[in-house]
């Protein structure tokens, strides 16, 4: 995934916002914009190198933080510690998000977004929520009934 750096919409996106147009940068972009599910650093790390770019760590954080800081990208804490990162998309970008406790997959829930809608009071003005369900994911659930003793369903499979 070697990055393009001229006219791609990510480096058009990054010059926007009056950043340098790096490699780094836009290659980062691109694949928060490409993926399903927030990435942690190691994820973004390994699927960098695989497409011929690797950055070191230092760049690799520099690249997060200031699309963070420039409102492009987000930040999630997850429970082992390790910050997961995904691409903000306009406005509508405010979901909930599920996190598998067996596995630490992150998976976007864009459905759920309007059930959680809140009223703030006059005057105030929301810039960013964090809403996360833990449990596991669909593939731990499988595999925690087929381990479980035969006769015996684990705690919410039913």
């Amino acid at each position: 995934m070697p990055a393009r750096t001229e006219g791609s919409a990510a480096g058009t996106l990054i010059a926007a916002h009056g950043g340098r147009v790096t490699r780094a940068r836009v290659a980062v972009l691109e694949l928060l914009l490409s993926s399903p599910h927030p990435l942690s650093h190691e994820e973004i790390a390994t699927r960098l190198a695989g497409g011929g770019l690797a950055p070191d760590r230092v760049t690799l954080y520099r690249a997060l933080d200031w699309l963070v800081e420039q409102g492009i990208a987000q930040r999630l804490a997850g429970n082992d510690r390790a910050w997961r990162f995904e691409a903000v998309r306009g406005d509508s970008h405010r979901h909930a998000h599920f996190h598998c406790d067996r596995c630490g997959h992150v998976i976007c829930l864009e459905d759920l977004s309007p059930a959680f809608a809140v009223a703030l009071p006059a005057g105030f003005s929301l810039d960013r929520a964090e809403l996360v369900f833990h449990g596991a994911c669909a593939d731990c659930g499988r595999q925690r009934a087929e381990d479980a003793p035969a006769g015996e369903q684990p705690d919410g499979i039913v």
